[in-house]
């Protein structure tokens, strides 16, 4: 056992790949108007203000560039300049031409501007501007477009036709951005099928190209994707007629790597300071993940919420709403799967899908309603693996990891749940629809990977385990595996591996429909108190800081057996300091309930230990599980400590 420790600490340990540097920062605005007077306060920067920021930015070395700066610098023909910004204009506010334009020209700042073509098409009245009704003359004329493009400092984007507004995208009837949302059609109780959805978005894409070309005199090349929201199949159409640059709102730097179609933005907002500015573009710059907020993560079982009445689920729902609130969340790690039987494998699921049951269409509508009715800022899509029960009958049904029928070693770890095998072709393809259909049917922000993305040391045994064994040059014989100390290392090592690499393949195929997704694993304790674990469960600490944006150690003393819980965690984290930077990256998942006692644990202790891990440079916190019918934890003794977070002064 001692060789392949050694083995595992060989190929494991290794420094971590630094982020590229930050090449472009890009500011998002979209009214330059005193919010007391704006038609949408909270999307209003003063014209005070926005001189400041352009003084500041030209001030402090900043240097403003325009598209063609950004397409000469990615075909080589001309670096850009170190620190610098491209200024950009959503929605077409008359304040584009009467209080920004004089200040772009006097600063020489290039700036682009995204129009809707439905917005602009009228000549007056009223527009019904993201679905609220404001006077034309609110918006840019098409004479001003001209005379600020005419300039050679503006350059006119699309913003889409009509995709600036909410679809149905759920049988509930939820609101959803339209570009990226395959609609709920109530007529005929369906979605819109991707043909469907295909040729909506192609005719709306074509239709504001065509506009702003005959209207602005120049075809845009820019697409400023609405509420920032993109998929692949958008970005592909978009391509076909001819934007292939888009302009998103997502968290991170534009760096070398960042592609065209993805140029993340700082939004500007009212409360926008020039310290909070400076903040916001350095924070950018160091690429922190999530931006660097302390994960305060309740896990939630969206069984609690499901019943087969309608008007009590939606009842259950509204209660799960006002307990995130009042125990002061900022991310919910939520079930996507359904486990009635209890076996600890997904035998049905919370959105449509080709290969299982679906209990009812209802994870979208949960995740939809966490994160535009709380404080959420990212909700987690908590997916298995493996552990698919797939209906008899299902060609892969039968497709599973297989343990060795003589393993009675008292070292041997049952893993207690059927999972399908990651080396079977077809079961990996049937999971991968899985996630595929998830991805298309659901909004979410992040991926939790459950604690089943394991094999154990007498695993996977079966027929695909063996052919894979065999490809990586080790016997085909999980015995004949076990017979060498060197040949168990590199087999662990390998298996480690593979797991990490099928989640991330999984991974990318939802980043096709959310191409912000972050990621995080379940990782079992053991793995961070032990090396020696990661024989056991074909888990590294190292591969999933690595692999994952975070790892969410199940940090769990009772259900670990420990005698002292303050050992427990200390050893863990005298384990994660190994790591420069392990707590940026690391989640502390905490019980709140002793399952093995069968009993809850006191909301007290709760929070005494988030209290004492936070004191010890914890940033991240989640428990498990939430009662929100028993209100336990007590959001009374625990919002105190868990809202509050790391760093900051006890009340």
């Amino acid at each position: 056992m001692l060789k392949i420790l050694i083995v595992l600490l060989a190929f494991l340990l290794g420094p971590w790949a630094g982020a590229a540097p930050a090449r472009l920062t890009i500011l998002s605005y979209h009214d330059i108007a005193d919010p007391g007077t704006a038609h949408a306060p909270g999307q209003a920067v003063s014209p005070t203000a926005f001189v400041r920021q352009l003084d500041w930015l030209r001030n402090n070395g900043y240097r403003f560039v325009g598209v063609d700066d950004i397409l000469a610098d990615r075909s080589g023909v001309r670096p850009l300049p170190d620190k610098a910004v491209l200024l950009t204009f959503d929605d077409g506010y008359r304040s584009m031409y009467t209080q920004a334009f004089p200040v772009l020209k006097l600063f020489k700042a290039p700036a682009v501007l995204g129009l809707v073509g439905r917005w602009m098409e009228p000549a007056g009245g009223m527009v019904a501007y993201d679905g609220h009704p404001i006077p034309r003359g609110e918006l840019l004329s098409w004479e001003e477009v001209r005379a600020m493009t005419a300039s050679g400092l503006v350059e006119v984007a699309s913003h889409s036709y009509g995709l600036h507004e909410g679809i149905p995208g759920n049988p509930q009837g939820n609101l959803q951005p339209a570009a990226p949302t395959r609609a709920w059609l109530p007529a005929v109780r369906r979605y819109e099928t991707e043909a469907e959805y295909g040729r909506r978005v192609l005719a709306d894409l074509k239709r504001n190209v065509v506009l702003l070309q005959q209207k602005a005199g120049r075809a845009p090349r820019v697409m400023v994707w609405p509420y920032g929201r993109h998929n692949a199949r958008l970005r592909e159409l978009a391509k076909q007629v001819g934007l292939t640059v888009g302009l998103t709102l997502d968290d991170g730097p534009n760096t070398s790597e960042t592609p065209l179609w993805g140029l993340r933005r700082i939004l500007m907002e009212p409360t926008m300071t020039l310290q909070g500015l400076r903040a916001a573009i350095e924070s950018r710059a160091t690429a922190p993940v999530d931006g660097g907020r302390p994960g305060k993560i309740m896990h939630v079982d969206l069984d609690y919420i499901y019943d087969a009445d309608p008007a009590m689920q939606e009842d259950n729902l509204g209660r799960l709403l006002e307990r995130i609130v009042a125990m002061g969340a900022n991310t919910v790690y939520l079930q996507a799967y359904a486990d009635p039987d209890a076996d600890g494998a997904a035998d049905a699921v919370y959105f449509p899908n080709r290969h299982l049951p679906m209990r009812a269409d209802l994870f979208n509508r949960v995740a939809w309603q966490i994160t535009t009715r709380t404080p959420v800022k990212r909700v987690y899509a908590w997916m298995p693996l493996l552990a698919w029960q797939l209906p008899k009958g299902h060609a892969a049904a039968a497709d599973r990891v297989e343990t060795l029928a003589h393993a009675q070693d008292a070292t041997h770890l049952n893993m207690g749940y059927p999972r399908l095998s990651p080396f079977s072709p077809r079961a990996r393809q049937v999971i991968r629809e899985i996630y595929e259909d998830l991805a298309r049917t659901s909004t979410f922000q992040g991926l939790l990977f459950h604690d089943d993305a394991t094999l154990s040391d007498y695993e996977d045994a079966g027929p695909w385990g063996r052919e894979t064994y065999r490809s990586w040059g080790l016997p085909a014989s999980v015995d004949a595996i076990r017979s060498s100390d060197d040949q168990m290392g590199r087999w662990t090592i390998l298996k480690i591996n593979a797991l990490d690499a099928f989640a991330m393949e999984l991974a990318e195929a939802v980043r096709l429909q959310h191409p912000g997704l972050l990621t995080a694993r379940n990782l079992y304790a053991q793995v961070a108190l032990n090396p020696r674990a990661e024989v056991w469960y074909a888990q590294a600490l190292e591969n999933s800081l690595a692999t994952y944006d975070f790892t969410a150690i199940m940090a769990m003393p009772y259900m670990e057996q420990a005698k002292d819980p303050k050992a427990f965690f200390d050893g863990i984290l005298e384990r994660l300091k190994a790591y420069p930077g392990a707590l940026d990256k690391v989640v502390m998942e905490l019980q709140a309930t002793d399952w093995k006692g069968g009993r809850p644990l006191s909301s007290q202790e709760l929070a005494a230990t988030i209290q004492a891990l936070y004191e010890q440079g914890v940033r991240h916190i989640a428990y498990y599980p939430d009662d929100l019918f028993k209100n336990h934890p007590d959001a009374g003794v625990l919002r105190p400590v868990f809202a509050r977070g790391p760093g900051q002064p006890k009340d």
